[in-house]
């Protein structure tokens, strides 16, 4: 999906590796925000807890969520993400629409056409996704501008909750809560506003199924064709600890052969179990890939009783992220769960002046 011309990031990583951000849930976490801040007056009288839906604050503390970036930014990234991980009409449903199987019901195709067809919930992803969209280009701009190095926008596009490989019935193997259209149009909103708000990038994140992905990436397809503009796409997959690609459980090197045709800006590997379990599936892609290869890992496993969630603190990413480097593995670095802007200060001096991964291309 790239285009012939090189993009201005594909520059940069002919000499260096590039930065990307942190963990936009984890930092908004350390600002102790309650559950009548997420809320504000626009949303003070829904009736689901709303603090655990992060995209909305993009929407009632814009002023946080623009600090955050610009602490992202002044840290050295030079990609900052969109908060809009769940910022589609399908997973927005689980924070407004009343769930049927409280009332003897269940989530079937018929449920989720009502909500892609619902016009608050699509209203409500294309402001979110719009908005968080101007908030970091505005940020990138200044910074870029303040500082003489171009920053980038990655418009977040994140893996849902639902699955189109599984069936959440075990008595039906056949079952699924939602058609691929239905994931498609859902996706295809999300990308358009995402646009509108003046990304660079299109980034589909953290995917743990892969026909999910597949949907995104027609759906991103599909927009560039009928809307006459395109922007280069990123792609990075959640593993387990076998390097498959969670509930679709495709092996690192089948996900990449399920994606290559998109002729993608680069492939990677995000979230996960952290980075020590991570090298050798890193590895494999990095050997199979004619793409830039990003790593942005968690900061290790969940730990209740760190300050941020996670275990490892910045010196320990960086020291991971340097080993990668110095295995010639990566283009694009940075963290997901547990990484602040902290983190991605000491990633970023770690990583400055080592060489990138030599892309080869195979023709």
């Amino acid at each position: 999906m790239t285009t012939a011309q090189q993009h201005p990031l594909e520059k940069i990583m002919d000499s260096r590796i590039a930065i990307i951000d942190g963990a936009m849930g984890t930092t908004i976490r350390t600002y102790g925000m309650t559950e009548s801040d997420i809320r504000g007056e626009r949303f003070k009288d829904s009736k689901k807890d709303l603090l655990n839906n992060g995209d909305i604050f993009s929407l009632t503390q814009p002023k946080m969520i623009c600090d955050i970036h610009h602490r992202f930014l002044e840290a050295g990234a030079d990609i900052i993400e969109t908060n809009t991980f769940g910022a589609t009409s399908i997973t927005q449903s689980e924070f407004f629409i009343d769930d049927p199987r409280e009332h003897g019901g269940r989530k079937d195709p018929a449920f989720y056409q009502k909500i892609i067809e619902d016009p608050f919930l699509s209203n409500l992803a294309w402001e979110i996704n719009e908005q968080s969209a101007r908030q970091c280009r505005e940020w990138a701009d200044r910074v870029g501008t303040a500082t003489g190095r171009q920053r980038f926008v990655a418009g977040a596009i994140g893996p849902l909750t639902v699955s189109l490989s599984n069936s959440p019935d075990a008595d039906d193997a056949g079952f699924r809560v939602v058609t691929f259209d239905q994931v498609k149009t859902a996706y295809a909103q999300q990308v358009r506003a995402l646009i509108a708000g003046g990304s660079d990038l299109l980034l589909v994140e953290t995917i743990f199924d892969s026909l999910n992905a597949k949907a995104a990436l027609v759906a991103i397809r599909e927009v560039f064709d009928e809307d006459g503009k395109e922007l280069p796409v990123m792609i990075s997959a959640a593993v387990g600890r076998g390097g498959e690609t969670l509930i679709s459980a495709q092996t690192t090197e089948a996900f990449w052969i399920a994606v290559q045709h998109v002729k993608p800006l680069s492939v990677g590997l995000n979230c996960s179990l952290g980075p020590d379990l991570m090298y050798p599936f890193l590895e494999e892609l990095s050997e199979k890939a004619d793409v830039a290869v990003s790593c942005y890992p968690n900061a290790g496993l969940p730990n209740p009783l760190s300050e941020t969630g996670f275990d490892l603190g910045p010196q320990d990413m960086a020291r991971y992220l340097s080993d990668f480097a110095r295995g010639g593995l990566i283009n694009i670095a940075g963290g997901c769960c547990g990484n602040t802007p902290e983190h991605i200060t000491a990633i970023a001096k770690a990583l400055e002046g080592m060489p990138p991964r030599q892309i080869v291309s195979r023709v």
